[in-house]
Order: structure tokens, then sequence, then C-alpha cells
């Protein structure tokens, strides 16, 4: 991994920050560590890394904000939420149902939740590469963590 085409540091918009569960917090913890540990994301047309990513939700859409290690601005880019809406409602309810399970199901019924959720998070890493494609090259394994942020941020109150 070159450190001109990687994620230095990563930002959530913490501006509507709710009351998140153990889970999702866990979740985000890991999501950044792993994100921030091994990464590929290099900006198209853009000049080389490592960047500073800010992710936000703005006025119904995604913002990517990407700057370098000095945190000056180097590009931005608003996504439109509308193609994540019904996967990132469905992956919350199926992560929902797979903390539930864990507590009182068998390990077969665990499973195979856990396998709609791996499914269901795939899909949406996939739909989240296929919107960057002419704004940033990235890896499907920082696509998965950047997913799972993007969840993290759709949850409010």
């Amino acid at each position: 991994m070159s450190d001109t085409t990687r994620i230095n540091a990563i930002f959530l918009d913490e501006q509507t920050v709710v009351n998140r569960s153990a889970q999702v917090e866990h979740e985000r913890k890991v999501a950044i560590y792993d994100l921030l540990e091994n990464n590929h994301f290099a900006l198209i047309d853009g000049p080389e890394g490592p960047y500073n990513l800010h992710l936000s939700i703005e006025e119904n859409r995604l913002a990517f904000d990407v700057r370098n290690a000095d945190e000056q601005p180097i590009k931005r880019f608003m996504l439109a939420l509308s193609p994540f809406r019904a996967i990132v409602r469905e992956y919350l309810m199926v992560c929902d149902s797979y903390y539930k399970a864990i507590k009182t199901s068998s390990p077969s019924q665990i499973e195979a939740i856990d396998m709609g959720r791996r499914g269901l998070h795939n899909d949406g890493s996939d739909v989240l590469e296929q919107r960057l494609k002419d704004k940033a090259e990235l890896d499907h394994n920082t696509a998965r963590r950047l997913f799972t942020l993007v969840c993290v941020l759709h949850i409010r109150a």
C-alpha cells in the first residue's frame, strides 16, 4: 500500500451523532481502525495522497471532503443518498435482527442471518464503489469499511 494512495485519517460528522448502541459504536470503531490499517483510495484526476477524509450527510447527500495531511482542501464531492436508502435501511434491520439472534437463537439461525447481513453489506459496498468510480479509485475492502461508516451516518434518533 503506497502512502500516495491511501486514507491517512477519517472523520465522521459528529453534529448529528445520536446515542448509538454499543454494537454500532463497536462497528464504527472497527471500521475506522481497519480502514486506517489497510486501504486503497486515490482521487481520479486529483493530487496524490495520503488523504484525510471527512464524511458527512448534508442536504440529503453524502459528502466526501478530501483533504491533505495538513487539512488543506483538495476535493469535495457529493453523492445522492437515494441509491443507498433501501439497502442501508435493510442492512440496519438485518443487523438489529443479528444482534438479537446472538442472544436467543441457535448457531444455524445466527449463521443464516449473518450470511444475509454480509450479502447486504457487499451489495452496499458495490453500490458505493460504482457511485465513486469517476471520483476515486478504491479497493473492495475500503468500500466495505466506508459503507459501514455510511450506515453509521444514517442512524438517527
